[in-house]
């Protein structure tokens, strides 16, 4: 582990050098084929630090998107928009994140978990374009932090209760307010149905490196933490999690009713996430092992899908300097290069083969139905909507006439096309190893 900590450091000397992606995508490999370490249970890394199949999973995640975001945020260098404390800002953001998957210690999480808010805070107000980006970061810290003590409470009546902090030393504890003081940061983090507006909103004001780690990573650190501490409350979770199942599917039916009426196309992305996000609640709610594994793969394919999505829109906006769908109009004729681009990310979205996303949306919608199975008519309009909305955004940027207000539009350079295909290759890629994300439970 040091070998990698000392190449996060060492990180700190290239910051001049916008080819630190290049070190990104090495360490992404090097992840990759880091196969010395036994991934069935927690392998230790350091003394407070270890790696199972999940937070191998996400650091793999968090690595690839990071290095994506450094390709997309390249306007900021030409136009000279403090890009040397962008790049500071990211890394310390890709080191916590790295931290918080690889934590062994409840403690060390929460640390790393809260401390990760941070830099994403400062992308939005120091990066994103738009005045009402102070009331975005105001969103975002607030409803965040309003239940994260809570949750450091229940993480010092854990320690009272077991005398340690360790995830492998958890054991049932049964106790009604521990339940509630834990679960709920993590399901703000996702963000489930009520406690979701400071999503779309952080997406809408920041920039496109913002968006793209939110959607990413940062969600997925609520279905992460959930995941881990759902041992410690499991006949509690019995009792009490029909709750946020019901919550969180009926939320995903209406929001994905609301998608079909958005103009601005970062706000219907920004929500579709929370569609997906629903599924995934309530999959990990379920308690069985496919709920379990397919959240794990909606999660890595939502990141990746969104991200590249967020990336497609942040090109529009680059060269329209819109995100309505009232302006970005017939784009079939213009770049019809980059509507198969459109096409391919938008049906990954809506989880058509051989995307990542539709075996997590199967093994999920198998974990709900096998929970409850009146639940299939809320998954049924989440599905149905979720094609729905999708289409809509294509057909509407797609097609029609084109804007006449429009000029001096400059082409797609290869650094954006390759920022493309590498959202989507692994997304549709990884369905070739779907048997390694079901290994672990």
């Amino acid at each position: 582990m040091l070998k990698f900590m000392f190449m996060f450091m060492s990180m700190f000397f290239f910051l001049s050098k916008w080819w630190l992606m290049y070190l990104f995508m090495l360490m992404s490999f090097m992840f990759m084929f880091f196969s010395s370490i036994n991934l069935f249970y927690f392998s230790n890394l350091l003394n407070y630090l270890g790696m199972d199949i999940l937070s191998f999973s996400m650091v793999l995640l968090t690595l690839w998107v990071c290095m994506l975001m450094l390709m997309a945020s390249f306007m900021l260098v030409n136009e000279k928009k403090f890009s040397f404390l962008f790049m500071v800002n990211l890394i310390i953001l890709l080191i916590s994140l790295i931290l918080t998957f690889f934590s062994l210690d409840i403690f060390y999480f929460y640390l790393f978990f809260e401390s990760s808010i941070l830099p994403v805070l400062f992308m939005i107000v120091g990066w994103g374009y738009q005045p009402e980006r102070i009331q975005a970061g105001i969103y975002l810290i607030f409803y965040t932090l309003f239940v994260s003590l809570p949750l450091l409470l229940g993480i010092f009546f854990i320690y009272y209760s077991l005398n340690t902090f360790s995830f492998i030393m958890f054991k049932e504890m049964g106790s009604l307010i521990l339940y509630f003081l834990m679960i709920l940061a993590f399901l703000v983090k996702m963000p489930m149905f009520l406690v979701h507006l400071w999503l779309p909103k952080a997406h809408v004001e920041g920039p496109v490196s913002s968006s793209m780690i939110l959607a990413g990573v940062m969600l997925k650190l609520g279905g992460y933490g959930l995941m881990r501490i759902m041992k410690l409350m499991l006949i509690t979770s019995i009792k009490l999690n029909f709750i946020w199942v019901i919550l969180s599917l009926v939320g995903g039916s209406l929001i994905s009713l609301l998608c079909l009426h958005l103009i601005d196309m970062k706000m219907l992305v920004a929500y579709s996430s929370v569609v997906h996000m629903a599924l995934v609640i309530g999959g990990i709610m379920s308690l069985n092992y496919y709920g379990f594994m397919g959240s794990l793969i909606l999660m890595i394919g939502h990141g990746l899908c969104s991200s590249g999505l967020f990336v497609l829109i942040n090109l529009m906006y680059e060269r329209l300097g819109s995100r309505s769908l009232l302006i970005n109009k017939g784009m079939l004729n213009l770049m019809p290069n980059l509507s198969m681009w459109w096409f391919l990310l938008l049906s990954s979205n809506m989880a058509a083969p051989p995307s990542l996303n539709l075996f997590g949306e199967i093994s999920l919608l198998m974990s709900i139905i096998s929970w409850s199975s009146i639940s299939m008519v809320a998954l049924m309009i989440i599905s149905f909507f979720s094609a729905a909305y999708s289409l809509y955004l294509f057909s509407f940027s797609q097609h029609g006439k084109i804007f006449k207000g429009m000029f001096n539009l400059k082409m797609i350079s290869l650094r954006e096309y390759l920022l493309l295909a590498a959202h989507w290759f692994p997304l549709n890629i990884l369905i070739f190893k779907i048997d390694y994300f079901f290994i672990w439970g």
